[in-house]
């Protein structure tokens, strides 16, 4: 950034800064405050373009292949199992195989 620019962009945030002192009811003390925001909505606002994709470039390009996504009720886990836990029996229970 060279110098032009940089005054550039601290005039814009000046102008913002202003504007938000303004809203606010003219506040006296709060003048470091109001610098800040009107950074960070002016930085917001500048990369609010670069930081967005446009939709038809959004769909160009799967980020995994399609058979993947399919794939993914293929692989077992413990909901496929069973439906019921199964635990070790007891003698007492009766329940256990005859020798």
């Amino acid at each position: 950034m060279d110098r032009q620019e940089e005054e550039a962009l601290e005039q814009r945030i000046r102008e913002k800064a202003h504007k938000l002192w303004q809203q606010e009811g003219c506040p006296p003390g709060q003048a470091d405050r109001h610098w800040q925001a009107a950074r960070q909505l002016l930085a917001i606002e500048t990369e609010a373009d670069t930081a967005l994709i446009p939709v038809e470039e959004s769909f160009r390009e799967a980020s995994e292949p399609i058979s993947v996504v399919e794939a993914q009720g293929d692989v077992p886990g413990l909901t496929d199992q069973g439906e019921k836990q199964q635990y070790p029996s007891s003698p007492d229970r009766g329940d256990w195989p005859e020798r």
